[in-house]
């Protein structure tokens, strides 16, 4: 990607849950995430020096954005506008977000947007600045809808994206119009040392990796609920797959918690992401009972949907919401 042209281009990109896999895809089992209705935008236009948001250009960029600028673009400085509706810190992809839009609004300034090519460019931005990466959160990004992330190809493969000896297969992955409650707990823990440990413990634990073995094939069943619309069969899977998250030790009594609360007005309720703190979700056609319930036992609910489109351009400037660093640093 080259220098933006004479006029400002924009694009947004979704946020994201992951509904089933999580830390078993770690292992090479399967994973589902889907996008949601809350987006972060980016607008790029030239200028006389980098600004963000109006304030000069400095490590407030934070990582994401300054490696995207470090290797995709070679023009001129540029006035970057950034808003968000993801709440910082929570799970719901923020980091990827703001990967992708950005490079979203410089692809729209050129050839258009491609979302295979910034799904790949993205995943290789995420790799350098966490050093380690999956490509979950930022194909979902740049598709939008629901992708079925696995080691193996099978029916409705979009791409597949390796690294060093490691290979992800990217599927469509048909999603009904569904209505979800995330609870975040305020608590933020990282992602790294949580997957560690569940490695560790599978290292030393059949017991461990049988239950990883579990979760695999629950996501398997959990894609075929999602194609057949039955929400009340996938809410059940999404409760079972919380259950055995939390034998593996990444659930908190914060989390417990809060899923406990929305289970009685939901098909279904679990952590959602790496765990230790971040938020749930809920499956339910009760979404302001689930909402009141999460609020309730301190929990800050979204009402979110599912079926987002992926990274598309925008047009003209919305500034109606908050300042950004937080989520531009999100890991």
């Amino acid at each position: 990607m080259d220098a933006v042209g004479t006029g400002m281009t924009a694009a947004s990109a979704p946020g994201k849950v992951i509904l089933m896999g999580e830390h078993a895809v770690v292992f090479g089992r399967p994973a589902i995430a889907l996008a949601i209705d809350l987006r972060l935008r980016c607008s790029v236009r030239p200028s006389s020096s980098p600004t963000l948001n109006g304030q000069p250009m400095d490590d407030r960029a934070g990582p994401y954005l300054s490696t995207v600028l470090r290797e995709h673009h070679t023009g001129g400085p540029l006035a970057i506008e950034i808003t968000s509706d993801l709440p910082a810190g929570s799970g719901l992809g923020s980091s990827a977000a703001v990967t992708v839009a950005a490079l979203g609004a410089l692809s729209a300034s050129r050839d258009g947007i491609d979302q295979e090519d910034i799904a790949r460019k993205a995943f290789d931005i995420e790799s350098t600045v966490q050093g380690r990466a999956s490509p979950i959160d930022t194909s979902i990004s740049s598709h939008g809808g629901g992708i079925f992330i696995s080691s193996k190809e099978t029916d409705g493969l979009l791409w597949e994206i390796s690294r060093d000896t490691r290979r992800w297969f990217v599927h469509e992955c048909r999603t009904p119009q569904m209505t979800l409650v995330v609870g975040f707990t305020g608590n933020k823990a990282p992602t790294g040392p949580l997957v560690a440990k569940v490695r560790r413990y599978a290292e030393r634990s059949g017991f461990a990796r049988d239950i990883i073995d579990e979760i695999g094939a629950l996501t398997q069943e959990g894609r075929a609920r999602l194609d057949a619309g039955d929400v009340e069969a996938l809410g059940r899977l999404l409760t079972k797959n919380h259950n055995l998250l939390a034998i593996l030790g990444v659930s908190t009594p914060a989390l417990q918690k809060l899923v406990d609360a929305a289970l009685p007005y939901s098909y279904g309720a679990k952590l959602t992401g790496a765990g230790g703190g971040g938020s749930m979700l809920a499956l339910t056609d009760r979404p302001e009972k689930v909402a009141e319930a999460i609020k309730a036992r301190g929990g800050t609910p979204f009402i979110v949907r599912t079926g987002a489109e992926g990274v598309r351009a925008e047009q003209g400037t919305d500034r109606r919401s908050g300042p950004i660093e937080h989520h531009i640093r999100e890991k």
